[in-house]
């Protein structure tokens, strides 16, 4: 995948997320839109830089095509990145919706659950379009060269 391309699938993938997380949140918390909208804007900021990271780092270890991983390896790849996630954004969210550590621990986790889910399916249908455009490219390449 090329820089713009990594540039591309995390924005992607975190104004998907930050969307279906306030809807979530406001569904399920006492908190408001605007305090839930910073949030999880800081949030996915976080994330984006962090899935930027982690992807480079994942890719270093499992070379083969990104369609071809295996569920292990996807539930490899969404624990680890998950998990990373959890230590840089629970102080954050403590902080800006004025709550303690441990409230913003349970409440980043139920994000996370969500979260989880929605990389999983988002990763895969991705990875499958993403394959399924490249063939097409080529197929229309090779057949305007012949």
């Amino acid at each position: 995948m090329s820089t713009l391309e990594r540039i591309f699938h995390a924005v992607l993938f975190e104004f998907l997320a930050v969307v279906g997380s306030i809807v979530g949140l406001m569904i399920f918390t006492e908190h408001e839109l605007m305090s839930l909208s910073g949030t999880m804007i800081a949030i996915a900021t976080i994330a984006m830089g962090w899935n930027f990271i982690f992807n480079i780092i994942f890719d270093k270890f499992y070379t083969e095509s990104r369609e071809q991983r295996t569920v292990k390896q996807r539930v490899l790849y969404i624990t680890l990145f998950e998990s990373g996630l959890l230590m840089l954004t629970i102080p954050v969210m403590a902080f800006i919706l004025k709550i303690s550590l441990f409230e913003a621990f349970w409440l980043d986790i139920s994000v996370t659950v969500f979260i989880t889910i929605y990389a999983y399916i988002y990763n895969y249908a991705y990875d499958h379009i993403r394959a399924h455009i490249m063939f097409k490219r080529q197929t229309k390449l090779t057949t305007h060269m012949s």
